[in-house]
């Protein structure tokens, strides 16, 4: 029924897998379009080839919906970006990733999560609280922005053990 439902009212939710370097272009350009400082398509195919990063997509009918990036260190991993295309903001989608990556890192044995996140951005925040992450550090000026005040950034953690 939620198949019928999902054909005549909308598109299917995004399936969920590991991103590959094959997605580095797709996976640069919704990066660009969500960040002030976009990465390059190199940048990203050398993450998404680096052993020590794992990166999951959201794919639907073929376009990227979303992905998910982090580091491994040491028994660690820190989020280095989340982005959600637009059309899927506010869906659940960003949630879906973040819960499929941190399975993931707790499989892979990772016993903490760090990421960084905009002090205003607040659907972040939320996201982010609604997952257990809490704060554990503020960097002031850490986001810079060409002709505007910069924003602070703050260090969010989470145990997953």
């Amino acid at each position: 029924m939620k198949s019928l439902i999902s054909r005549l009212f909308g598109r299917a939710e995004p399936a969920l897998s590991e991103a590959r370097p094959a997605d580095a272009a797709s996976l640069a350009s919704l990066h660009g379009a969500s960040f002030q400082r976009g990465w390059s398509e190199h940048e990203v195919e050398q993450l998404l080839t680096d052993r020590q990063v794992l990166a999951h997509r959201a794919l639907s009918g073929g376009a990227l919906a979303g992905f998910i990036l982090s580091r491994l260190a040491a028994g660690e991993a820190e989020i280095l970006s989340v982005a959600v295309a637009p059309r899927w903001r506010g869906r659940g989608l960003g949630r879906r990733l973040l819960d499929l990556h941190l399975r993931r890192l707790a499989g892979l044995g990772v016993g903490t999560v760090f990421l960084e996140v905009e002090e205003g951005n607040k659907a972040a925040l939320r996201l982010y609280a609604q997952a257990g992450f809490h704060q554990v550090g503020r960097r002031p000026d850490y986001y810079r922005r060409e002709g505007q005040a910069s924003a602070p950034a703050l260090v969010l953690r989470r145990d997953l053990g």
